[in-house]
């Protein structure tokens, strides 16, 4: 993601003889993936999280990989419901091209349960008995600098018992003191360098986000996909990511301080976990030399079109 959303489309209701008819939002998500290499590898098993995850809100009409060199395919879900791509690949080649192409269908403005909640939510938060073994994967903290985190975070929170409230200062925070700066290099930088540089990609501002979130004893997972934005409509553009955090009370919500807002229609969910690492849109390994390596290029483009569902 290089560069802030546009204004978001309108979405319209209206009664017709008797009839409730939505107007959605269809988007066409083009995801061009190629690496290079000097001569000819192997490839050990890659692992693709590249499909939309469909809900009340968002349909996956179809979607297509196209996939180079020769490969096999299967697809399965992990622990968090993702759906996972995992291929092989028989022969060699200079070149892993991986082109995803899907059409997903938005049949309403989806409501966050942050903009749509009337009475604030308690700090500290609590877990129903049923919930609580499953939010504790969302609470334990990844990275050993919490210290620097709760340091940074205490002004900002200090004397609020809302923890909306809470977590929206700290994802205006984040936006205000982080300067965003795209990294194609693998991972995420920990929290505490994301701070001390004050520079970090969408990936280092989420992170900061779900490990402030969990200092605050707030279930939170890191979130892969897709902003609609006019980086990603003029085909310059690359995976987005964000955090979203558990409360009982009003179930995931999206907090993205790469731009300093809540989620909205113009994020399109891919994968989710309790770590980065889970949900890298591609992950594999070559067989051969380090230096055999050459480039990657990434390329996202979102067309947009409506109809009458």
């Amino acid at each position: 993601m290089t560069s802030m959303p546009h204004a978001r489309h309108s979405l319209k209701v209206k009664l017709t003889s008797g009839k409730h008819i939505k107007f959605m939002t269809r988007l066409r998500i083009l995801h061009q993936t190629t690496y290079s290499y000097r001569n000819p590898v192997r490839f050990a098993r890659h692992r693709l999280v590249l499909r939309p995850r469909e809900g009340h809100d968002v349909r996956v009409v179809n979607m297509t990989l196209q996939i180079s060199p020769a490969y096999e395919l299967l697809w399965s879900r992990d622990v968090f419901g993702n759906s996972v791509a995992l291929v092989d690949f028989p022969a060699s080649s200079d070149e892993l091209s991986i082109r995803s192409d899907v059409t997903i269908e938005r049949h309403e403005p989806l409501k966050n349960g942050a903009t749509t909640a009337r009475e604030p939510v308690r700090y500290p938060v609590t877990y129903d008995v049923h919930e609580a073994t499953v939010a504790s994967a969302y609470l334990n903290l990844i990275y050993t600098d919490v210290a620097l985190v709760k340091s940074w975070m205490k002004p900002i929170v200090s004397g609020s018992d809302d923890a909306l409230e809470s977590l929206s200062a700290l994802n205006r925070e984040i936006h205000r003191q982080i300067r965003y700066q795209r990294r194609d290099e693998k991972g995420v930088q920990s929290p505490a360098q994301t701070l001390e540089s004050g520079v970090g990609s969408c990936r280092d501002m989420a992170t900061l986000m779900m490990e402030a979130a969990r200092s605050l004893g707030i279930a939170a997972r890191f979130a892969s996909g897709y902003l609609d934005c006019a980086a990603a409509e003029a085909g310059r553009a690359a995976m987005h990511a964000w955090a979203e955090v558990y409360l009982t009370e009003r179930g995931w919500i999206g907090y993205d301080p790469t731009i300093g807002e809540l989620t909205s229609e113009k994020h399109v969910v891919v994968g989710v976990s309790n770590h980065p690492r889970g949900v890298m849109p591609v992950s594999g390994r070559y067989l051969g030399s380090s230096s055999e390596y050459l480039e990657m290029k990434v390329a996202v483009d979102i067309q947009k079109g409506s109809g009458i569902a």
